[in-house]
């Protein structure tokens, strides 16, 4: 079981954008990377095309490094680590700040 999930509330803790949040929208396990919703935007150059004739610059979000991101905890509002505990057979995710579940 994973400890970070699609659509987990997450607060970045290092880079330029420290401290702020955002939801987990894609997880790249083999590159240690996750994809952030509203963080870490770049400006990328996009080609005229026939979709785009115009071309020009769009801003898209880029991955960051899996531990630069620290879950938030939803009683607290704070980041926290997770613990998996096994509970009636289930493995489940807590917070280890607070032990709420996630």
């Amino acid at each position: 079981m994973e400890k970070l999930r699609v659509n987990d509330e997450v607060i970045m803790l290092a880079g330029k954008d420290k401290g702020k949040t955002g939801t987990v929208s894609q997880i790249f396990r083999k590159q240690d990377k996750v994809l952030i919703g509203g963080v870490n935007i770049a400006k990328k150059a996009i080609k005229p095309s026939q979709e785009n004739p115009a071309g020009g610059i769009t801003e898209k979000e880029m991955p960051v490094h899996i531990s630069n991101v620290a879950v938030l905890s939803p009683k607290t509002k704070k980041p926290t680590r997770v613990k998996i505990v096994n509970k009636d057979g289930k493995n489940i995710r807590v917070a280890v700040s607070c032990g709420t579940e996630l």
